[in-house]
């Protein structure tokens, strides 16, 4: 731990970094650490953009906690996986815990107080059995989810990943696009967004096939973490067991387990990511729910991740439509490669 400040220096380096909220998060703080903060706080530490960890010197010596600030409907849905929807499927001890929230004055946003994991990610540590450990869990949550009472509530907070986000994200990559023109719009920009358009109007086309194999071959819903990056992967080993949390559940949703799969193998080489499927296939397989060929997977795969592609497409050209926004070209350039790089996920 670095040298300690005082709750009005811990203060002034939230308002400092233009924080909201912070008189509030700093009560409730207070509240759920009571007397073990009194030895001092550390400075904020940004991990990423709204994401702190904090350190104070505890009754048991240094401790620390993760500070994250979120739009309300994205707190309400963490808040959800971690106390009804995870503990609904016996999964509770597979994510962070929550410890306390604090609202901002004016509701606009929320800050969450949770347990720190530590730093050993499954992005530091991709070693075999850690791997292996997470593969079991993920099944684990889309055998325990499939068909789930709780579906519907998952579905109507969190996000549909079904075609409907396939079609709904290509139609507004579109019609993003098509009004990304005029005299203002740079040559550049121009150019890029006709190249896009030849790629999103076929998709927007083949929309039926892909319905169609989702449909026969995409077996049924389930609840999906929605964001399965090595990130987002904490793994403990112990000499005969493994202890797996996922953080971030910001995407949470329901869907066609394939949608996850599709997130998780592409984080690998294209040599590991057969016995990681192999592992999954006999996970799940051993709970009644079969796996669709690998053609099929490969076809699904890629509805995934086009939707992925288009709903980027989407967010760049609103950006630019209400803003102006410098970055947008610099981001359309970087999709156009996801796209002209893109093989299938297996190798068939």
């Amino acid at each position: 731990m670095g040298p300690a400040v005082s709750i009005d220096q811990l203060r002034s380096a939230l308002e400092e970094r233009e924080e909201p909220g912070v008189a509030e998060l700093l009560d409730v703080l207070g509240t759920v650490m009571g007397d073990a903060g009194a030895a001092g706080w550390s400075e904020p530490i940004p991990l990423k953009r709204r994401v702190y960890r904090l350190r104070f010197n505890g009754g048991h010596g240094a401790r620390s906690v993760i500070l994250k600030r979120s739009e309300p409907a994205v707190a309400q849905r963490n808040r959800w996986v971690a106390e009804r929807w995870l503990p609904a499927l016996g999964l509770g001890d597979h994510c962070a815990t929550l410890l306390a929230s604090a609202s901002e004055r004016e509701g606009q946003w929320l800050w969450q107080i949770y347990e720190d994991l530590g730093e050993d990610t499954l992005e530091r540590q991709h070693d075999q059995p850690r791997v292996a450990a997470t593969t079991d869990l993920i099944a684990e949550l889309h055998v325990r989810g499939a068909g789930h009472a709780l579906l519907p509530e998952v579905r109507s907070y969190g996000r549909d990943f079904g075609i409907s986000f396939f079609t709904a994200n290509v139609g507004d990559a579109i019609r993003g696009l098509d009004r990304i023109d005029g005299e203002r719009t740079p040559q550049e920009l121009r150019s890029l967004r006709a190249r896009l358009l030849r790629r999103m109007y076929p998709l927007l086309a083949d929309m039926p096939r892909r319905a169609e194999v989702l449909n026969e071959a995409g077996g049924p819903d389930t609840l999906l973490h929605g964001d399965l990056w090595r990130d987002n992967v904490f793994v403990t080993l112990w000499s005969e067991a493994a202890r797996v949390q996922l953080i971030d559940w910001d995407h949470v949703g329901v869907g066609p387990l394939t949608y996850d799969l599709s997130t998780f193998l592409l984080r690998f080489p294209s040599a590991e990511r057969r016995w990681i499927l192999d592992r999954y296939r006999e996970k799940v397989s051993g709970a009644g729910l079969r796996l669709p060929t690998e053609r099929e997977l490969n076809v699904l795969f890629e509805t995934a991740e086009y939707a992925r592609f288009a709903n980027r497409v989407s967010w760049a050209a609103m950006a630019w439509l209400h803003e102006g926004a410098e970055w947008v070209p610099i981001e359309l350039a970087e999709i156009e490669r996801w796209f002209d790089d893109w093989r299938p996920t297996l190798a068939e």
